[in-house]
This record gives structure tokens, sequence and C-alpha cells, in this order.
């Protein structure tokens, strides 16, 4: 499908992205939460309006194959069907009340299975127990490290340590090459069939200690530069969503 095809939007070269882009962008996003009646609404118009938006320039088509938007959120605030999910993840080993999920509130992309965070297969509630269990899971690891957050701090966050990362961590997860990375996985199920070139993940952290990412998946080569204009964009989303922290699901 065409992304240039379709009427009312603005879109923008994702490969040659600039600060004007950037500026455009996220004067939409930092208001695109107006009327929503939770976070999970917001989040999902975040994904919409950047899978529809972001273009490869050159074919016209659209820049990404998947776009996703998680945040943590403690397993004793999951759902009944979110709380199963993550015990099963979780096979034999306890579960706490207070543990940390890192939980899918919006997801976008080519496959119709991607399309709502009801029919993710993997990705719903992913518990995080401790901070072994974050090592093993490289992708998750990464993008904690490269948000600049310790694992400690994510899986216990305290509020009160946490005023200072609150305020200064708009950073971004950057996989410039996907093909054949170990922060990347399913390669043969999904990075090399949807040819998936690389991968952006970009967040900061609630007030209370949660962290959110918006983490796209590419079908084209993007630069450092271009990756770190979307710090700004972090900012923009956490304008946009921080209103709903205490009202989560739709």
């Amino acid at each position: 499908m065409n992304a240039q095809n379709e009427k009312s939007a603005t879109y923008y070269d994702l490969v040659n992205f600039t600060i004007h882009d950037m500026t455009k962008c996220g004067k939409v996003l930092r208001t695109i939460g107006k009327g929503a009646k939770s976070m999970e609404e917001t989040a999902n118009r975040i994904v919409h309006h950047l899978y529809d938006n972001l273009i490869d320039g050159q074919s016209g088509n659209r820049a990404c194959s998947l776009v996703r938007f998680f945040k943590t959120h403690t397993y004793e605030k999951l759902d009944p069907e979110l709380q199963s999910f993550s015990r099963d993840m979780l096979k034999n080993n306890p579960v706490s009340p207070d543990m940390k999920c890192l939980t899918l509130l919006a997801t976008i992309g080519e496959n119709p299975e991607w399309n709502s965070r009801k029919t993710s297969k993997g990705h719903k509630a992913i518990p995080l127990p401790s901070e072994q269990t974050v090592h093993q899971i490289p992708m998750i690891r990464n993008l904690i490290a490269q948000l600049g957050l310790s694992i400690g701090m994510v899986i216990k966050s305290d509020p009160k340590l946490l005023l200072d990362t609150e305020q200064k961590t708009y950073n971004v997860f950057y996989v410039p090459d996907a093909i054949g990375s170990p922060y990347i996985p399913a390669q043969r199920e999904f990075v090399i069939p949807y040819g998936i070139k690389s991968v952006l993940g970009f967040g900061g952290v609630f007030p209370s200690g949660d962290i959110f990412a918006t983490i796209m998946f590419l079908k084209v080569p993007i630069t450092e530069g271009v990756a770190d204009l979307f710090k700004t964009l972090a900012l923009n989303i956490k304008i946009a969503v921080l209103p709903f922290e205490n009202t989560v699901f739709t």
C-alpha cells in the first residue's frame, strides 16, 4: 500500500528526516491525546500517526513495518487476561504483586495480527521479575540501557530516586542494521521476511518510575543522526500520555 495515496496527512521522508520534520511531527504528537479517555487510546493515536506518516521518500511507501507502544505496569494492576499471560511466560516461577511487566498498549503493522494488542502472541505483558531475567532478553536489556536507565531502576523503581532521571532521560534505542543483530529476535520469522532494516525506540520515565517506549521496526535504513532527532519526539509523546498515567487502559 502506498502511503501517499492517503489524504489529510503530512508525510515525512524518514531516511532524510530533518529538524523541520521533527518540529512538525512533534507538534502533532504533543496534542494527539486531546479528547482521549485513556493512555491506551492516546498510544493508539501515536502509533497510527507514525505508521501512516513516516515514509520511504524514494518509493512513497510506509517506512515502518510495525510500530508499538509499551509501558511498564505492575502485575497487580493488570487485568486477569494479562496476568494470566505473564504467569504463562514465567512458567513455574513465583509471581509477586509488584512485579513490573513491560505491557503492550498499542500496536499497528502490515500483518493483520499486529493491529491489536489483544492478538499479539508474545508481547502482551512481558514479566520482568529480576535483573537476571531481563539480561536474558537482549532487546529489552539493550532498550533499557540505551534509554539511559539501569535494569534495577526499571524493575524496582523508586520515584524519589528517579526525579533527576525523569527530567533528563529522553534517549533512543537504535539498531542501525537489524539483520543479524543479537538485539532483534525472530530473525527468520520476522526480520528477514518483512525486510526490516533498522529498529528505533524512544521513550522516557514517568514520575511514578514506570517507563514508556515507542518502538518502530523500519523497512528503511536510518542514520544515527536521524535517530537522535527522536529524542525530542520522546518528550512530545510524554506530554501527550502523562495526563493518563492513572487511566491506562481503555
